[in-house]
């Protein structure tokens, strides 16, 4: 009888650790693969938005799944197999609710006073792009690799408040 017990809980397991996988990869897949100044290939990329976008829907519905799984289970399993299955519902409910966070913007804080150097002092690589902007005779130049974590400067060129973005 035991036995039995054991093997009619193998099915609903399974289905259960796959509903917490499926959870976390929506949850996990965009945010590894999306990286500032990391090489992302096409595919890649694809990938991820592909995730980024399903993730609200899917992420509930097997978070749901997931539920009724621990349901069906709890009475038939032990304390440690309940601890398991808590944790797993944890991290399921976890990847739903990051799955409708903007958490890529976590990373980029706007600059509210930006520091400058004079074009002569600046250590900048003779190859690096900036975004530019000039009002008159006052001209200022915001290096992109600082712009692409920060995705915006609050400034004021040549006497007029500017909002540069990248």
């Amino acid at each position: 009888m035991q036995n039995q017990i054991k093997k009619n809980n193998i099915v609903p397991a399974l289905a259960f650790a796959l509903l917490v996988s499926l959870d976390l990869c929506l949850f996990l897949i965009p945010a590894l693969i999306i990286q500032p100044f990391k090489h992302q290939s096409t595919n890649g990329l694809t990938l991820a938005m592909a995730s980024r976008q399903a993730a609200p829907l899917w992420t509930l519905l097997a978070t749901g799944a997931a539920l009724v799984v621990t349901a069906l289970l709890w009475k038939r399993v032990s304390v440690w197999k309940r601890v398991a299955l808590v944790l797993g519902l944890c991290l399921a409910s976890a990847a739903t609710v990051m799955a409708r966070v903007d958490y890529f913007e976590w990373m980029f804080h706007p600059v509210a006073a930006p520091g400058f150097e004079s074009a002569g002092r600046t250590q900048l690589d003779s190859s690096e792009m900036v975004l530019a902007v000039r009002f008159g005779n006052d001209a200022r130049a915001y290096p992109i690799r600082a712009m692409a974590y920060h995705h915006v400067v609050n400034d004021v060129v040549g006497g007029v408040p500017v909002a540069v973005t990248y």
